[in-house]
């Protein structure tokens, strides 16, 4: 068992971490005759040090993400979702959400292809919770911060808020509440080729650029105010705010984290800064929950799609999902961290 355990932390720290990256970047920077113990070394550090492990982490999930998401066509999806009714299929439309895109903008074009292909209205928003909020990539990324354990019962209870959002929406029946040229739109059921392993390669690393170049900048951005919160805001005003004393810290997290635009690549250093600084890991998770499936530009697409009534209620069920799951974490905390 300790063999087994010691190899884990190993894998935790070293391949998915990458400790070893930033004790040698640290080293880099002390051998130039830079001290990291200063705010301003440390700043570089701590972003060097995020951004490539990001971006590598970054290139291989994608690559292997969209290997497996070239067996899943818009059309082979549709045809799976067909085959299933009530709950079963709102379970199978969040499990096929987490092989999909990296960000929310991303999702609701092929939400918008469901719908109008005659899939249940349910069905179409369990598929839309869960893309963003539980893709494969962001199971890897968790437990290269926060462990196994948390990873683990983020998703599951992300499918959980996925499967109970859209079931929610089926059962209250407001499939009128959908725009009228989705309602009446067709999706042509166009047969796939049959890929070879070549050209699957081909296309999870054409994947691997456009995607890189879509989320290089969010990356970017999350790092620098990850290294800002690490270094410069005092820690005391951290746990203030986001801390044990503070039980409105979750709801502030959640909604906090609604107008920014990014993917759980742009907010992992983010969080990672706010955890290390004594803020609750409820209330973080709650914030890269909030920016991952509530981004600002999602909405206003989703707007163009549904009626305002039934986009109230979806962000309304997200929010209370959420901040359900943000207490839960805080609550148990001490015992899976």
């Amino acid at each position: 068992m300790d063999v087994i355990k010691t190899g884990w932390n190993f894998f935790q720290n070293e391949i998915l971490g990458m400790k070893w990256l930033n004790s040698l970047i640290g080293n880099l920077l002390n051998a130039c005759g830079l001290n990291t113990k200063e705010k301003m070394v440390g700043s570089v550090q701590f972003f060097l040090y995020d951004t490539i492990k990001i971006m590598v982490l970054l290139g291989v999930l994608i690559l292997l993400i969209s290997y497996i998401q070239s067996y899943f066509p818009p059309e082979r999806t549709k045809r799976i979702l067909g085959r299933f009714h009530g709950i079963k299929a709102n379970i199978i439309a969040a499990l096929l959400g987490t092989v999909t895109p990296f960000c929310s903008c991303s999702s609701i074009p092929l939400f918008i292809g469901f719908t109008s292909a005659g899939l249940p209205l349910g069905v179409t928003f369990s598929f839309l919770i869960s893309s963003p909020m539980v893709d494969l990539g962001s199971l890897v990324l968790l437990m290269s911060i926060f462990g196994w354990k948390v990873a683990i019962i983020y998703v599951v209870l992300g499918l959980v808020i996925a499967v109970a959002g859209g079931t929610m929406i089926e059962k209250l029946q407001l499939d009128n509440y959908v725009e009228e040229f989705i309602r009446n739109g067709n999706s042509i059921d166009v047969e796939q080729e049959q890929l070879r392993f070549k050209d699957r390669m081909k296309y999870a690393w054409e994947q691997v650029i456009s995607t890189a170049k879509k989320v290089a900048p969010y990356v970017l951005v999350g790092v620098a105010i990850g290294a800002f919160i690490h270094n410069w805001i005092p820690e005391d005003f951290i746990v203030r705010v986001l801390g044990t004393g503070n039980p409105l810290g979750v709801i502030i997290a959640t909604v906090a984290g609604i107008p920014m635009y990014a993917d759980i690549f742009g907010t992992i250093p983010i969080a990672e800064a706010l955890l290390a600084k004594g803020a609750q890991l409820g209330v973080v998770l709650s914030f890269m929950m909030g920016v991952t499936t509530l981004s600002l530009p999602s909405v206003i697409m989703l707007r163009k799609a549904v009626k305002l009534k039934l986009l109230a209620i979806f962000i309304a069920i997200c929010i209370i999902g959420i901040i359900l799951v943000g207490y839960f974490f805080n609550a148990v905390q001490n015992f899976i961290i």
